[in-house]
């Protein structure tokens, strides 16, 4: 099927509803992290989805079963590894979790960050 440019989503120029949410209690560790999510697209098989997602200050456990390239918009975070190793992330860090990651999000400073999602 032949796409036009009516098809052709400008992020800045889509406005989408803003999702208001938090992590799910049994994964949380500090904080009360406000979360927020525009999704910009997703494709027909629900496996790829662009958008934005912000949160406030607060630390979660995470579980990935997907790939996600993020780019740091704003705000401070931290990576943990469940071996202990953490990975400290600042605005402008182009950054790509692979599915299987397993560890904690931290968010220092309130942050929103591109998402690019593929569920393999």
């Amino acid at each position: 099927m032949s796409k036009s440019l009516e098809d052709v989503i400008v992020m800045g120029r889509h406005p989408v509803p803003v999702e208001t949410m938090a992590p799910n209690p049994d994964t949380l560790v500090a904080g009360n992290p406000v979360q927020t999510l525009a999704n910009h697209y997703s494709s027909a098989d629900n496996r790829f989805h662009v958008g934005t997602w912000g949160s406030e200050p607060g630390r979660w456990r995470v579980n990935y079963t997907e790939h996600e390239y993020c780019k740091l918009l704003r705000g401070k975070v931290i990576l943990h590894d469940l071996a202990g190793n953490r990975l400290t992330l600042a605005p402008g860090d182009d950054f790509i979790i692979p599915a299987g990651f397993r560890g904690e999000w931290e968010t220092v400073e309130a942050c929103e960050k591109l998402y690019v999602i593929y569920q393999a």
